[in-house]
């Protein structure tokens, strides 16, 4: 999930505005995450859909 979505249960803002120390230090360890972190579950998702696409095309051609 990326932080822009998330809310802070400490100040009930949102996690991407920063407002209080909570909210700071978890935008910036999602920042520091990867490069995986900040996609979305539908483009991660997405992504897996078309490697095992791609596998399952390269095993056919090598059969």
């Amino acid at each position: 999930m990326t932080f822009d979505r998330l809310v802070c249960a400490n100040c009930a803002a949102p996690v991407s505005e920063g407002r209080c120390p909570v909210c700071r230090a978890s935008r910036e360890r999602m920042q520091q995450e990867g490069s995986f972190g900040g996609l979305s579950p539908a483009t991660l998702i997405g992504l897996l859909v078309v490697l095992i696409a791609a596998m399952a095309l390269l095993a056919h051609q090598t059969a």
